[in-house]
């Protein structure tokens, strides 16, 4: 939360920005729950006390309007902050599985892909300024890899921990100034198309089980790819310590 505040104020983001951000995250989970979008990629979960089974994501607010944002205090920088508990990603309990192989072997197994794996790409930076930045650094090494640009893209997937560390990464991606003086690159990564952009919403209205984001992520986008007839998609991710993870993933 300190270093989403930093960011914010070290690259000119707003709350009204990340309000706007944070409310467009839980309308599309919403959306995407009511078109029955998900439901073949959640299994019903039972917990204590046992009373009823969780069967969708709880901790989307479908009715939310932007106002609601507005009513909440900073929670990190109580006097003069933006990043507060609506614009922030909820640490929630969650379990998640892929499995990865060989295409070979999952012929010989019988088994049909619901995706594939075109490039991955680690990075790691410094913690003390912009500490999670890794998908403005990771990305374009991934789209390197796969041969590819942004433009390329069906679907971009970005972790949102913070509605602040989301747009600070937009913001990089799309910089001149950023790829030359910090990545050393002779052009930016390039503006994200925001119809690409985290279509189904993002950690902000699903929550972040640790273990089990990347997970979801990658699920998400494959099943979305192959509804809208194939392409390549960018999953993406910060996390602690400076990480940064990016995979383009490839439907049929």
């Amino acid at each position: 939360g300190e270093t989403a505040e930093q960011m914010a104020k070290s690259w000119g983001i707003n709350r009204e920005q990340q309000d706007a951000l944070a409310h467009r995250s839980h309308q599309l989970a919403a959306k995407a729950w009511e078109e029955g979008k998900l439901s073949a990629e959640v299994m019903t979960a039972y917990a204590p006390p046992f009373r009823e089974p969780l069967e969708q994501d709880n901790n989307i607010r479908k009715n939310s309007t932007l106002a609601d944002y507005q009513k909440l205090r900073p929670a990190f920088d109580r006097k003069h902050g933006t990043v507060t508990a609506a614009n922030s990603t909820p640490l929630t309990d969650g379990a998640a599985a892929v499995i990865l192989m060989t295409e070979s072997r999952a012929k010989e197994l019988g088994l049909t892909p619901l995706g594939y794996l075109r490039s991955y790409a680690f990075t790691a930076i410094d913690v003390w300024q912009d500490m999670l930045l890794g998908p403005a650094w990771s990305t374009p090494l991934a789209l390197e890899r796969a041969g590819l640009t942004l433009a390329d893209l069906t679907l971009i997937d970005m972790h949102e921990a913070f509605a602040a560390q989301t747009l600070a990464n937009l913001q990089c991606l799309a910089s001149e100034r950023f790829a030359r003086e910090v990545l050393g690159r002779s052009q930016a990564t390039g503006e994200v198309d925001e119809s690409k952009f985290n279509v189904l919403g993002g950690s902000i209205a699903y929550g972040h089980p640790f273990a089990a984001t990347g997970a979801r992520m990658i699920t998400q986008t494959l099943h979305e790819l192959r509804r809208r007839g194939g392409g390549f998609g960018l999953v993406t991710a910060c996390a602690a310590g400076g990480l940064g993870a990016a995979m383009i993933v490839e439907a049929e």
